[in-house]
Order: C-alpha cells, then structure tokens, then sequence
C-alpha cells in the first residue's frame, strides 16, 4: 500500500470529466507522465507501463529514502502501474491488446523507437483505428533535428527561455523545475483533450447520418522546444519588425515597470507589480515619492523602463525600511499587486492553499517506514470550489500488472502469470 486517504461519499460524486477514457502511458520521466496525470486528475483511467525491474528512471530522481520518490509519487499520482518489457514480443502483443481497449495512447521516446519496436502508429491503428496516438519528443517527428535526442533542459535553451533567465552580467541559469517538460505535458494533455472531442463530433455526425468518415490521422505531436518556444510571447515579432533582441533582465520583465523582487528590513523580499499607470502614481504616494508620481516622464511603461534603476532604487529604500509583512500590509490597504516570496513551508501554512484544498495529504510508505500526512500539491484548474481529490499517489512498479491482466484484458490465471514471470521484479 503506496498510500491511504479517507474515502468519504463526496468524493464519489466528484465531477470527472474524463471518466470513462482509457489511456496507456508508455512515458519516462516528466513530459508525457505530467500529461498522463492531467488526463488522470480528471477521470481518465491512465495505464503506466514501465520496465520491469527498475521502472521510471523518476522513481529515483531525488529519492531521499525507500525505493520510491515524492516526485514520482506526484506526477504519476491516479494511475495504475503494469511492468513489461515493450522490446520483447511478448511485451509488444500485451501492448497492442491494451491498445484495443484504449482511446490515447502516450509516448515519449525518441522519434523511431516505437517504430524499431514493431509499435509505431500504423500497427497500433491496425489493433485500434479510433486510437489517438500522442507523441512527445525532443523536436518533433519531423524536421532535421527530429532524431536527435534532448532533455528539458536543451530545449529551453533551443526554444529562446534560457537566454532570458538570469542577470545580464552572468551565464543564463535555469529555473528550478523541469518546466520545459511540464509545459510540454500540459500541451500533450490539451492535444489529447482536443482530438477526443473532435473524434466525438465525428460519431455524432455519424450517428446522424452524414458519414463524414474516420481521418486518417489521429496524432498528437509535441516538440519540447516548440513548446517552450510558444510561451516566448513576441520575442521574435519584435526581433523581425524592429531589430529588438531581448536579453536577460534579472528580476525585472523586459519593457515592464516597477516590477521586481525588493529587500525588505530583516532581508526577506517582496514582489511588488506597480507596473500599471494609475497604480504607478498611488505607489509613488504611498513610498514617499510624489515627484515621481506627478513626473509626466514615468506616465507610461515606456518611460519608467527607461528609468528603471532609479525607480528601483527608490523603492528599495522605502522596503529597507519595513519589515515584509509591513510593506505588505501597506501595499494590499492601497490596492498595489504585491506578495510575498514564499518557501515550500509557507505554502504549506498559507490559508488560500488550504480554502481551496491545494495541498492533499497522504501516509507514504517508503518500502521502509510510513511518513504520515505528507501533503502532495491539488489538482488544477479547480472544477468548483476546490481542487478534486487526489485518488491515489503514484503507484508502486508492476502494483496493477495481474489486475489488468485479469480484469481488462481477461487473461486466464496461467496466461497472466507468464505475463508477470515475464515481468522480473513482480510477484506473481
């Protein structure tokens, strides 16, 4: 047992958009497991099918006791884990009759694997015409760099986020999440969520007789510096309309100000936003500042951009002087956008969070004790007025293989402990 939670009759009657929708995850890592766990937050049964023995490489990834990690336990929190072996033709011939019960499959691996495999996109529409294949990769299934392999970390760099990242006399750095990833996962989920409905639409003008036939191509295909490149905003309109090159600002947003990070007395920091023209001159006001807020210079982004040092450092001073909770306190009674910068304790203290069920807690079992009440982050967006249950954490390798077998795919007793003697590291 992975996890325990409280199961009460409103849980049961949590809305599920997507139950009833089958998926089969073949993903490592975090790209295609963060769109499997969104299809999964939302109803979707989603199958993980990981290596026998060792699994998702994420099982240890920041493992810090057991055999399992928080961050695979989250990311891959809602689904039921199957070991096979995906090179062996007793692996693929389980893949492809799990394909004919499902309705997305996802992947991740680089362009021609699932090819060299015998599962490439035509043989899987062979076992499920209606499938919607959703694919995950460095730089797509197509162009010259498709074959080449990439982490997250390559294709932010690519994708034109990393040369932003960072003071302007320094290296660029990298944030620290795998947000290349996720924001890949996040588009791979959507492209799933679209072809979905649009196979939909298809069998109701089916059903209504206008036989608009099935198309040919049901294919999500996810490039993971295109999706860092699509977050860039105008970065290259701006370049080819005016020659603009965009550079690293530190904590400030290129063309937007004030807006930074400010130490306050004590050395805690604020953000403050008072970006916006009519906030501008109140701020201005409120620090002590009423030349500037009268100086017709700073009316627009424009002009305070261009004086952006000078803002700062006026409104570094007035911070140096105020705890953090004071500037806040003065801030939010004058209606400027500001907030304090928080660490993963008070998020966990934070009565917002709370309100809204963001943080859900767990007894964890590490495979060598039980930590209890671990909070794990809710599901997003809120359908309500909170976030919807978490079901279960991320499973234990292999903990769904027989049920699978036995209830899904209706192996008999002999044929499914082949399948589990086949899988090393599961107990038949």
């Amino acid at each position: 047992m992975t996890s325990s939670r409280p199961e009460t009759d409103a849980e049961d009657r949590v809305p599920a958009p997507l139950a009833g929708i089958r998926v089969l995850e073949l993903g490592n890592y975090i790209a295609a497991p963060t769109a499997g766990r969104m299809l999964a937050d939302f109803g979707a049964e989603v199958i993980k099918v990981e290596r026998p023995g060792t699994g998702d490489e994420l099982r240890n990834w920041r493992l810090y006791e057991g055999t399992t990690s928080m961050l695979f336990r989250t990311i891959n929190r809602n689904k039921k884990s199957m070991a096979l072996d995906l090179r062996s033709e007793a692996g693929k011939a389980v893949v492809l009759d799990l394909v004919r019960h499902c309705d997305v499959l996802l992947e991740n691996f680089r362009p021609g694997t699932l090819e060299r495999w015998g599962l490439g996109p035509d043989i899987l529409k062979e076992a499920n015409p209606d499938l919607i294949v959703t694919r995950l990769s460095a730089y797509g299934q197509t162009g010259p760099l498709s074959q080449r392999p990439g982490f997250a970390a390559v294709a932010e760099a690519v994708g034109g986020f990393r040369e932003l990242v960072g003071d302007p006399d320094r290296p660029p750095v990298r944030v620290g999440i795998s947000i290349g990833d996720s924001i890949a996962g996040l588009y791979a989920a959507f492209g799933s969520v679209m072809l979905l409905f649009e196979r939909e639409r298809e069998r109701e003008r089916e059903r209504a007789g206008g036989g608009a036939g099935r198309p040919a191509n049901r294919i999500v295909d996810v490039a993971l510096n295109e999706a860092m490149f699509s977050m860039m905003e105008s970065l290259i309109p701006d370049y080819l309309a005016y020659g603009v090159q965009r550079t690293r600002t530190g904590g400030r947003m290129e063309g937007i100000a004030p807006s930074n990070a400010y130490v306050c007395r004590g050395g805690g920091s604020v953000v403050i936003a008072g970006n916006g023209d009519s906030i501008f001159a109140r701020f201005m006001d409120i620090i002590g500042r009423p030349d500037l807020a009268a100086d017709q210079t700073l009316a627009s982004n424009a002009g305070r951009w261009a004086r952006r040092d000078e803002l700062d450092q006026a409104i570094g001073a007035w911070t140096a002087s105020l705890t953090p909770e004071e500037v806040l306190a003065v801030l939010d009674a004058a209606g400027v956008p500001s907030g304090p910068i928080y660490t993963a304790q008070d998020i966990c203290s934070d009565a917002q969070y709370a309100a809204r069920s963001m943080i859900q807690r767990f007894d964890v079992s590490t495979g060598e004790r039980t930590i209890p009440d671990v909070g794990f982050p809710g599901i997003v967006p809120v359908l309500g007025e909170a976030s919807l249950p978490i079901r279960s954490l991320g499973p234990d390798l292999g903990e769904h293989t027989e049920e699978i077998c036995r209830e899904l795919l209706g192996k008999s007793a002999e044929e499914t402990a082949a399948i589990l003697r086949a899988s090393s590291g599961v107990a038949a």
